[in-house]
């Protein structure tokens, strides 16, 4: 007789690897932080907002270990480095970070690792177009937060915060990078379930 909740079970690339458990969760999450803050330290120092690998990582992060803990990685990355941990972009942390104007993209990678994370569960991760529709989506959230984040910081600081102004400094240089992040995650986890699914067949 098939288990019902089994039956609903989505699992994500995490759960192919790791049986699931309250450790094995705490780890992955935790494993998502450390992760996300090397990645900051890949970076173009560019100012306001410095360009780096923190959303490519957000995007595999989110898909990897689904909605919930994917956003809790993100939420726990944003409060350690709040703490003073060096996890952002140049190795900083602290609470002064809050007056960044970059600091709305980190809120910002909260929300997308839930959605790539809560998409992922539904298999767009395994597809190569809906993998592409998605990790777009993912690319495209964080900017929902950080740009107004951004106006209201270089407003704050007594800089022009026009639309032209926020956008040539908060999206415009990320258009290039953001494509290659994009498609690299996007294109990663589909070969990545042809792995998963080539050992399935193999030890059978």
């Amino acid at each position: 007789m098939t288990n019902p909740a089994a039956s609903t079970l989505r699992p994500v690339l995490a759960d192919r690897f790791v049986p699931r458990s309250l450790a094995t969760d705490a780890a992955l999450v935790l494993g998502g932080v450390a992760f996300t803050g090397i990645m900051a330290q890949v970076e173009i120092p560019l100012w306001p907002v410095p360009i780096t690998g923190q959303t490519l990582a957000v995007m595999l992060v989110g898909a990897t270990l689904g909605a919930r803990r994917g956003a809790l990685s993100l939420t726990l990355y944003m409060l350690i480095g709040l703490l003073g941990v060096p996890l952002f972009a140049g190795l900083t942390g602290g609470g002064h970070s809050l007056a960044l104007p970059s600091f709305g993209f980190i809120i910002g990678f909260i929300p997308a690792a839930a959605l790539v994370g809560w998409l992922s569960q539904r298999k767009w991760d395994r597809h190569v177009i809906l993998s592409l529709g998605a990790f777009l989506l993912a690319s495209l959230l964080p900017f929902a937060v950080g740009l107004p984040y951004l106006a209201m910081s270089l407003g704050q600081l007594g800089l022009p915060n026009g639309f032209g102004d926020v956008m040539a400094a908060g999206f415009t240089p990320f258009i290039l990078g953001g494509i290659v992040k994009w498609v690299i995650a996007a294109g990663t986890l589909p070969l990545l379930w042809r792995g998963v699914k080539a050992l399935d067949r193999r030890a059978k």
